[in-house]
């Protein structure tokens, strides 16, 4: 996994790498606590559950919903980038639903806008050269 940054953001990128270990784990409620209380979560068209999703109680629910359709699997960071007040993380999905025997993959992108250490917005991309931009 690469990280480019700068010692500036290296407590952000810290979080962001416990963001996504709490999601894999399925401990939601410690994903929610890196995250602002005006937490603003964006989910472009075409994904299953695309919307804007505000507050830690929306939030919550919106990543509890989506993880818990998962019979296992993950969504693993390979690389952080840092573009000023945001780390753009660089994802690499492999989920299998329940119910399902085929497994899901594929490769996006999250950028996270911090506000004192804390998660304020959380946007997916699904090209990794929109997060990038």
């Amino acid at each position: 996994m690469k990280t480019h940054q700068s010692s500036s953001l290296a407590t952000e990128t810290e979080v962001a790498r416990e963001l996504y270990a709490a999601i894999n784990r399925g401990d939601i409620p410690a994903a929610i606590e890196l995250c602002d209380p005006k937490i603003e979560r964006i989910e472009p068209e075409g994904f299953p559950s695309a919307g804007t999703y505000r507050g830690h109680s929306n939030v919550k629910a919106h990543l509890a919903r989506g993880r818990q359709t998962w019979a296992e699997g993950s969504c693993e960071p390979e690389e952080f980038i840092i573009a000023g007040d945001k780390v753009v993380v660089l994802l690499s999905v492999r989920v299998r639903l329940k119910d399902e025997l085929k497994w899901i993959e594929g490769r996006f992108a999250a950028v996270l806008t911090f506000r004192n250490g804390k998660i304020i917005e959380m946007r997916t991309f699904a090209q990794r050269s929109q997060a990038i931009e």
